[in-house]
């Protein structure tokens, strides 16, 4: 199996590389973005929107699986949601299309609870919903859902994908999307302080912990194709508000304070899920989450104290010649 991971040096796709390097070897992993990555990780240069670059890639390089992180996420794509559009259904598109033509063995790519509007409930949120999302990332995530049902349905393609809600992570800089408040306050904390959190503190989302984001894409990926009902699932970990995290700093943290100012952040974050239902996925390929609130803030502070005394919070070891989510 040789696998091709786009959006290699995003948030999600710096540690699902690194995790995919031990568990297949990094002869077989091929990390690709159009960014540098930091800490000496260094990836192929790959623009997912190319499709005759993507093709050329997979024929260099016998792909067979590919998992597609590349996406501009909501907070950027608000500031520039023609370039969203673009990133985000045209990488899509020719992921697609990649997997049609050279019958790749499997596909992987996230949505998001971005893909839920104001319409839909907001407590434990079903997957099946209404779906009107209001940004251009949620849109271009709901028209992405649809595309993965239909190349499976028409065209059998294997594509598996996970709404993720706000994804938390001590190794990579946040990325541009809008529950990035729930990283930030760690290492704004532990470098300043102080956070200006830039949502409301009764602002309450759904979470995930990378270990945990790790182990779901693993899960949905190991799991038999009879097992699965749909082509996306549902996964989370906890629901918490700006002012539990700020909690949780303060009693890591002594001194610790915050202020809230939001800005155009609040009202995509006042559009989502404060906790979603992932019961298919449990039922379907037994996934469960291992962290809450309490072990997630223990295990950040304990890492990015590390990485400020002159640790190595990210451990990257290099790779194939050697952003998600």
């Amino acid at each position: 199996m040789n696998i091709l991971i786009s959006g290699a040096n995003g948030q999600i796709g710096t540690e699902l590389t690194m995790h995919l390097f031990q568990r297949y070897g990094k002869d077989s992993v091929f990390p690709t973005d159009v960014r540098e990555g930091g800490d000496g990780f260094v990836s192929d240069y790959l623009d997912i929107t190319s499709r005759d670059a993507l093709y050329e890639y997979i024929r260099t390089h016998n792909i067979t699986r590919i998992y597609h992180l590349a996406a501009i996420l909501s907070g950027n794509g608000e500031k520039n949601p023609l370039t969203a559009y673009h990133v985000n259904m045209e990488g899509t598109l020719n992921v697609l299309e990649a997997c049609r033509e050279f019958s790749l063995e499997r596909v992987f790519s996230p949505s998001s609870i971005a893909v839920y509007g104001g319409d839909a409930p907001r407590q434990n949120t079903p997957e099946d919903s209404i779906l009107k999302p209001e940004t251009m990332y949620g849109i271009t995530k709901v028209s992405s859902e649809l595309l993965f049902d239909y190349y499976h349905r028409r065209y059998g393609c294997d594509v598996r994908s996970l709404r993720f809600p706000g994804v938390i992570s001590y190794k990579a800089e946040p990325g541009g999307g809008s529950t990035d408040f729930a990283v930030d306050i760690f290492r704004q904390a532990v470098d300043q302080g102080h956070y200006s959190c830039f949502v409301r503190e009764d602002s309450r989302l759904p979470f995930m912990y990378m270990p945990d984001v790790i182990a779901s894409i693993d899960g949905l990926m190991d799991a038999p194709q009879g097992s699965l009902r749909r082509r996306t699932y549902n996964v989370t970990g906890f629901s918490a508000s700006a002012g539990d995290f700020a909690r949780e700093v303060s009693s890591l943290v002594p001194g610790f304070s915050i202020e809230y100012a939001p800005d155009f952040r609040q009202a995509i974050v006042d559009q989502w899920p404060e906790s979603i239902d992932d019961g298919p996925a449990r039922n379907d390929w037994g996934w469960k989450a291992e962290y809450d609130l309490t072990s997630l803030g223990k295990d950040m502070i304990q890492h990015l104290k590390s990485s400020s005394a002159g640790g190595n919070p990210n451990g990257n070891s290099g790779g194939h010649v050697k952003e998600a989510s």
